[in-house]
Order: structure tokens, then C-alpha cells, then sequence
């Protein structure tokens, strides 16, 4: 039992042994300085990446409440990957910030929640998951203490996670009311959707929406990711929003399969708005953090659109997706974190004649940017295909020539930025920056990432071999 608990268990316990090491340099420590600190953390966190792929067992824990499968494992690895790059990418930003050890306890802290929400098969862990990767995350966003922007962003983040928690735990306790039971197999066969409990439904999605940025629960998201270090800001756009949506499809396709019809309705509206609103905003943006957050409310959107399909394939381009845009935006935020950490510029005009002066930064920035519009042969572009193709394999022709029609819209705003670093003139461009090495590997994976998974098709394949639909 205890072999099997280790086992089973070890990406969660490798990262609370990660996080008690870092508790006890961070006691311990008189002399090293960031630079050793970083050092020290990104190679336990490449040690913890790594260990995800030996002995990958699947099974459950504690009746079924702790689940493990092929795909879980493959979602935490993606996660930690995530976390991977965006220490790497932090390092220019937080190297001389006194509180840098807390920096790391706090972003484990959260990746810990994910991870047991992923593998939760009972609604009462999975909230505890999700407080857990929430709470710390508004700590996170307050964490350029000097800054009143910052702390606007770590109070916005704390109150509209709590309201979201709130509708969601309401939703649970109605769940519970009407099935007796907060276990998924048990709730799933005590279902017979009566008003109460598609009530209860739509306030589970409700609270899904707010974590996930849909419209119009998303007046949060600029602010936040404004306000918020860029390395924070990156975190949240990615890993956190993976984390989420890979819990919303597995509570839409396994635990309230028959609600389809309901659901998919919550689904067709909420996409149509998200990606309208999201792209008509994203076009207005002037400081490129907020530009970013609006894309990645658009992004949102056309997952939704493969969600709805509810089939298997639908799932696969999720998540496949999910990689794409890990490697697509975490590129982008790396560009901009480099820029933002050395000249302090963050607005979309700073950018102009940007490629004089520093031609590398330039087209790594331009990849990540293609990448997202969907601009083929990027990786972004296969991703954008499967997820329309998923959704137009049940029939929902409407919703996915609305998707592509704002697709092609999107790559306005993606490539305005583009000119603006190519073609437009500057009298004053950033000057040369050296990102310096660590930034620097966590760009090259970003875009090394983005070619890999558009041009090797097995990747697809096996997430499609690992996942299932309703």
C-alpha cells in the first residue's frame, strides 16, 4: 500500500520535497545570493520535469478520491514544463528582489493544487486543489511590492477568486444536496437533471468560466496580468489555465456526460462572446501585458469551441493545443519579460524599430506572435485546425465559421505588432539587450517547442491515443 502510495503520488511529492528544500535554504541561508538561489531551484525543478516520465503508473488512491491515468500523467508533465520555463524566464525579473526565496515556495505551492485537482475524483479535493493553486497565485500577482499597480492586482485576483469560489462551492453543495455523494462515479449514475441540479451545473461552470477568463466573466484578467510581475502574469495565462481546463473537460465529458445538451449551449454562447470580446479588445490594447491578456481570453475561446464537440477528438486537440499555446505564449512573455526586466518598457509602441536593434529577440517574438494568430507553418496554426475540425465534426458548422472568420481577424492584431518591430520607424528603439543565458534557454525551448509540435505529428497522435470523450 505504501509502495503504491509513493508511486502513484510522486509528482506531488516530489514537488512538497522541492518546496521543503526550499524552505530550509531559504531558513539556513546567510550567504547565497539569487543567482545561486535560482540555480539551485531550476535544477530541482529540471530534476522534477525529468522524474515525471520514470514509472509512469496509473491506479487510484483512497476510494477513489486520488486518480491517476496515462493522460494525468501527461497533463502534470505539461505543467511542469510550464513551471520549468517560466523559472527560467523569471530570473532577469526576480534575481535581485528580496523576497525571491518566497517567490518559488509560493509558485510550487500552487502547481501542488493543480495537481491534486487533476487527479481528483471527488468534488471536495478537487476544491481543495483549486484553493490551493489559487490563493498563493494573489500573493503572487502583489509580488512587485513598490508598485500600487501590483497590489491592484493582487486584491482584484484574491476578490473575484473568492467569488468565483463561492458560486462554484454553492454548486457543489447542490450537487451533493441532490445525489448524496461528492464522488464523480457516484455523482455521474445519480444524475437525472432536475432543475436543481441544472442550477447546481450552471453555477459549477460559472466558477470554471471565472478561472478561466470566459466572457463575461473575465474583467479580472487585464488588470491582473498588468499589474503582476511578467513572469507571474505568464504563469497565469498558461499553466494555471491549463490546469483548469484540463479539470473542466474531464467534469463536462465524465461527470455530467449527460448534460450535454445543456452544456453545449453554455459552451456554443460563452466561445462566441470570448472570442468576440476578446479580439475587439485585444485591438484596442496599447500596453502589451493587457494586449496579451485579451489574446489569451480569445485563445480561450476557440478552446471551448473543441470542447463542445464532446467527442474524443475534441478532447486530444485540447489538449494538444494547450501544448502549442504553452510553448506559444510562454515565448511570447519571454520576449517581453527580457524587454520589460532591462528598459522598463512595456507598451506595444516601445516595439517600433525594434529588429535594429536587437534582430534575435525580434523573430523569437515573431514566432511566438505567429504561433498564436495561427499564422501557418507554426505549430499555432495545426492547433487552431484540430480544434475547429473537432467542433465541425458534430455538426456545429455556425459556431466554427464564426472561430475561423475571427481568426483571420485576430492576425490584425498579431501582426500590428509584427510592423510595428519590422517596419515602423523609431527615433529612440530599445536599446541592444543581452537577455542573458537562463532567459535565453527558456526562449530557445519556447521556440524550439512551437517547431517541434507543428511539424511532428506523432505528438497529436499520441494524445489522441490517450484520451477518450464522453
Amino acid at each position: 500500500m505504501l509502495n503504491e502510495f509513493l508511486i502513484l503520488m510522486k509528482q506531488e511529492l516530489l514537488l512538497c520535497i522541492i518546496l521543503f528544500i526550499t524552505l530550509i535554504l531559504k531558513i539556513s541561508d546567510n550567504e547565497n545570493s539569487p543567482r545561486n538561489w535560482a540555480g539551485i531551484v531550476n535544477s530541482l525543478l529540471l530534476i522534477n520535469f525529468l522524474a515525471g516520465f520514470i514509472l509512469p503508473t496509473t491506479g487510484e488512491l483512497f476510494n477513489g478520491m486520488y486518480k491517476v491515468t496515462e493522460l494525468m500523467i501527461f497533463e502534470k508533465n505539461m505543467l511542469n514544463l510550464g513551471l520549468l520555463v517560466v523559472s527560467l524566464m523569471a530570473h532577469p525579473c526576480i534575481k535581485t528582489h528580496k523576497h525571491l526565496p518566497e517567490f518559488y515556495m509560493l509558485i510550487i505551492s500552487t502547481l501542488i493544487g493543480m495537481f491534486f485537482m487533476i487527479s481528483s475524483g471527488n468534488l471536495l479535493l478537487f476544491y481543495v486543489g483549486l484553493e490551493l493553486s489559487t490563493i498563493p497565485m494573489a500573493a503572487l500577482a502583489n509580488f512587485n511590492l513598490n508598485k500600487s499597480s501590483s497590489s491592484e492586482a493582487g486584491m482584484k485576483m484574491i476578490l473575484s477568486s473568492a467569488f468565483s469560489s463561492a458560486l462554484l462551492l454553492m454548486g457543489v453543495s447542490f450537487i451533493y444536496g441532490t445525489t448524496g455523494s461528492f464522488s464523480f462515479v457516484q455523482i455521474t449514475s445519480q444524475l437525472d437533471n432536475n432543475a436543481l441540479q441544472v442550477f447546481a451545473f450552471v453555477l459549477l461552470f460559472t466558477g470554471f468560466a471565472f478561472k478561466l477568463s470566459v466572457v463575461p466573466f473575465h474583467f479580472w484578467t487585464a488588470d491582473v496580468y498588468e499589474g503582476a510581475p511578467v513572469p507571474v502574469a505568464a504563469y497565469l495565462s498558461v499553466v494555471s489555465k491549463a490546469a483548469v481546463a484540463f479539470v473542466f473537460i474531464t467534469v463536462l465529458y465524465k461527470v455530467f456526460g449527460t448534460m450535454a445538451n445543456i452544456w453545449y449551449v453554455l459552451l456554443f454562447l460563452t466561445s462566441v462572446l470570448t472570442i468576440g470580446i476578446g479580439n475587439i479588445f485585444a485591438v484596442r490594447q496599447e500596453n502589451i501585458k493587457r494586449f496579451l491578456a485579451f489574446s489569451s481570453i480569445a485563445q480561450v475561446g476557440f478552446i471551448l469551441v473543441g470542447i463542445s464537440s464532446g467527442t474524443q477528438a475534441g478532447e486530444a486537440s485540447m489538449i494538444y493545443f494547450l501544448l502549442i499555446y504553452l510553448f506559444s505564449n510562454l515565448g511570447a512573455f519571454g520576449v517581453v519579460n527580457v524587454v520589460s526586466s532591462m528598459s522598463g518598457k512595456e507598451n506595444i509602441s516601445d516595439y517600433k524599430g525594434f529588429y535594429k536593434t536587437n534582430p534575435a529577440l525580434s523573430w523569437f517574438l515573431t514566432i511566438s506572435l505567429f504561433s498564436l494568430a495561427g499564422v501557418p507553418p507554426t505549430a499555432g496554426f495545426f492547433g487552431k485546425l484540430f480544434l475547429l475540425t473537432s467542433g465541425a465534426s458534430t455538426g456545429n458548422y455556425l459556431l466554427v465559421g464564426y472561430a475561423a472568420i475571427n481568426m483571420i481577424v485576430s492576425m490584425y492584431y498579431y501582426l500590428r505588432i509584427v510592423k510595428a518591430i519590422f517596419m515602423d520607424e523609431n527615433a529612440m528603439p530599445i536599446a541592444n539587450i543581452k537577455a542573458g543565458i537562463i532567459p535565453g534557454i527558456a526562449i530557445a525551448i519556447c521556440v524550439i517547442g512551437i517547431l517541434v509540435t507543428g511539424f511532428a505529428g506523432g505528438v497529436y497522435n499520441y494524445i489522441y491515443s490517450l484520451s477518450s470523450g464522453i
